[in-house]
């Protein structure tokens, strides 16, 4: 169904302006003399649109200007403040609370829609020892290249999270478990071939990382908790090799 956008409205400033010259008695666009038409059109007779009149209403058209400015300043505000809300303090990706949010959603719509999607998380290895070695500078340098990397190898669909400090989420859409394990494998190599650069020093990048596949009745935290163990268990299997 083809829903018709309602017509912008004109801006406030143009009107006032346009009020003030027909006010004023300038011909209107068809020639005519504009102060009749106006004082028609805002219920005054000819004979009270007064000077004072005509000043009451200027000054109650600019303050709609103004406050049509100010709710303009407010909404662009709001956005800024809902997108600082979601995103990670430090990375370009959702903080967790946002991501818990939107893996809600997607899991609602999978179940309603039969819709395979998976979750992987991750942690990242070693980053305690390289923010104890190097320093914390180092250490975002490893956290703002992985992001990058997550970034890099998603598509529009699906979501990138921070779960904490060096905990990562993605939510891939249309996706079973297969799919995820694979994506993960991906993210392996990519990461092992761009390691993160600080201060001269080239430090590797790795993770150990856990898949899960939501199953209709999830909610996000079992979703979270789930995938969180699968990392656990693939991380005591790489050490016991």
């Amino acid at each position: 169904m083809k829903i018709d956008r309602p017509a912008a409205a004109r801006p406030a400033r143009s009107a006032t302006a346009a009020y003030s010259r027909r006010a004023e008695g300038a011909p209107a666009a068809d020639g005519t003399d504009g102060a009749l038409p106006v004082a028609s059109v805002l219920g005054i007779s000819e004979a009270e649109f007064t000077p004072r009149v005509r000043d009451a209403i200027m000054g109650l058209m600019n303050e709609v200007d103004n406050l049509r400015r100010e709710l303009a300043q407010t909404r662009a505000r709001l956005e800024d403040a809902e997108k600082a809300a979601d995103q990670d303090h430090m990375l370009p990706l959702l903080n967790r609370r946002a991501f818990v949010r939107e893996l809600t959603r997607y899991i609602a719509f999978a179940d309603r829609y039969n819709t395979p999607a998976s979750l992987i998380y991750f942690d990242l290895n070693h980053l305690k020892l390289t923010n104890d070695t190097l320093g914390h500078a180092a250490g975002d340098a490893v956290l703002t290249q992985f992001s990058k990397v997550l970034l890099a190898h998603v598509r529009e669909s699906d979501c990138v999270g921070r779960l904490g400090g060096d905990e990562f989420a993605i939510l891939l859409s249309h996706a079973t478990y297969d799919h995820a394990l694979k994506k993960a494998d991906a993210l392996a190599d990519a990461v092992q071939t761009q390691p993160a650069e600080w201060n001269g020093h080239a430090i590797p990048v790795s993770f150990a990382y856990g898949a899960f596949e939501l199953k209709a009745g999830d909610n996000a935290d079992a979703a979270i908790a789930r995938a969180d163990e699968a990392m656990y268990a693939q991380k005591r299997a790489s050490k016991a090799e």
